[in-house]
């Protein structure tokens, strides 16, 4: 069973993570875990789209990069994405891990893995985010 998540986790959500129907299951600076069903995020050909593993990939590393930066009240912004795809996946759910390579006082990199449901490596993304101060 997972842990419950941290408060601060759930204003990190946008419009594109809902539709993509982004399941938040861990968030802290040194892990990220979601994850994301196929169904309805898929290429005309019926397979997982690229683009949806970007997607996760660059959210779970942006939330991992502004729980790094909270304590000085910064935010993330991506600002470099590098994904490798492995593997087609049709059915279930991908689900990506980030964890730290850098954190950083101005930036923070992230390696994401992207897995299926048999846990093999569907994706595997570097992300950089700048971490900026926050405007309320």
């Amino acid at each position: 069973m997972t842990a419950a998540l941290p408060e601060w986790a759930s204003a990190l959500t946008s419009a594109l993570d809902s539709r993509m129907g982004l399941e938040l299951l861990e968030a802290s600076a040194e892990r990220v875990v979601g994850r994301v069903p196929v169904e309805g995020n898929t290429q005309p050909f019926g397979l997982w789209h690229g683009g949806a593993s970007c997607v996760l990939a660059e959210t779970l590393a942006s939330i991992g990069a502004t729980a790094h930066g909270m304590p000085d009240a910064k935010v993330a912004v991506g600002v470099d994405l590098n994904a490798t795809h492995h593997r087609a996946v049709r059915a279930g759910w991908v689900t990506g891990t980030a964890t730290p390579l850098h954190l950083g006082s101005r930036i923070a990199t992230f390696e994401v893995v992207l897995t299926d449901d048999r846990d093999a490596r569907v994706c595997t993304a570097r992300v950089t985010c700048q971490l900026i101060a926050r405007r309320d």
